[in-house]
């Protein structure tokens, strides 16, 4: 088991997604946010290694406006041999990476204009993985997108964006995660018999939309869409509801007791965690040390 946190380290004086206005977009201005953003990604996964921490998710900001029409600099080549690098420490390492591209990713959009920029957000995204060399386990996360009425018409219309235009590159790294409102486990095992993607698990989510499973008998249900040789094991988003909050507020920190319980039910299943917690690394440390009390790493 890889336990980590997402994009952001808190205790370092760095981050690895500083960005900028469209308007004042210029190659020098991008050039030098880059290098930023890939020195500072660098310290960050120095610190998860010297820490215990082996899964982390990257930031969708690391190329400014990568998906952009204003965005026409070569950055792929000017950044190869940094990210090739980063790669190999990556490899060196045995750490897990994925990245979650933001919610405006929606496949099944009835809007043209949006999934072509989907589609340009998740080519931007996996080519940052390509170019670090890594392979198919390293993944890319979306969600299901929206139902508009029609739930299945919305499926199917995932389904033929996914086999007429995304490129084999993306697909092999796509996984779908269940989400809070509208695509419950359930549906999210329906595209991946219509797709063959993996599918992420988040027991939070999981919570919120339901079709009555035990937390248990999810977790399998989810793993078993993971083909080990191409996907690695299970990933997993854990979090837990924010007290007083919206429903599907992440919390602010760890429940310790409530992890424990989570590893226990899950109990033989091999996984790896991303905590959506928000005070990031701090909660990843305690996080650590309940699964190797429990023997899980």
């Amino acid at each position: 088991m890889k336990i980590g946190y997402p994009c952001i380290n808190e205790t370092l004086d760095c981050s690895s997604s500083r960005t900028f206005r469209l308007a004042s977009y210029s190659e020098e201005r991008l050039i030098q946010t880059v290098e930023q953003n890939l020195s500072c990604l660098r310290r960050i996964l120095e610190f998860n290694v010297e820490h215990g921490l082996y899964f982390f998710r990257l930031t969708s900001d690391l190329v400014p406006f990568a998906s952009h029409p204003v965005n026409t600099y070569n950055w792929q080549e000017h950044f190869k041999l940094t990210l090739r690098r980063l790669g190999d420490y990556v490899k060196r390492h045995n750490l897990r990476i994925s990245m979650h591209p933001d919610q405006f990713v929606v496949l099944n959009s009835p809007t043209p204009q949006t999934v072509q920029n989907s589609i340009a957000e998740l080519v931007y995204q996996g080519s940052i993985l390509d170019l670090m060399g890594l392979d198919t386990t390293a993944k890319l996360q979306i969600h299901g997108g929206g139902a508009y009425g029609d739930k299945e018409t919305a499926l199917n219309r995932f389904a033929e964006v996914y086999h007429t235009m995304l490129p084999e590159t993306v697909k092999a790294r796509l996984c779908v995660e269940n989400d809070d409102r509208t695509y419950s486990l359930t549906d999210c095992l329906v595209l991946h018999e219509l797709t063959g993607m993996p599918i992420i698990f988040d027991n939070l989510h999981h919570e919120c939309v339901n079709n009555g499973e035990p937390m248990r008998e999810a977790v399998m249900l989810a793993a078993q869409t993971w083909q080990p040789e191409r996907d690695g094991v299970l990933m997993v988003d854990y979090s837990a509801q924010s007290p007083g909050e919206r429903k599907g507020k992440h919390v602010q920190s760890i429940g310790e007791q409530a992890f424990h319980d989570f590893l226990v039910e899950t109990e033989g299943i091999n996984m790896d965690i991303i905590l959506e917690i928000k005070d990031k690394e701090a909660s990843a440390h305690k996080a650590v040390a309940v699964a190797k009390a429990l023997g899980r790493m």
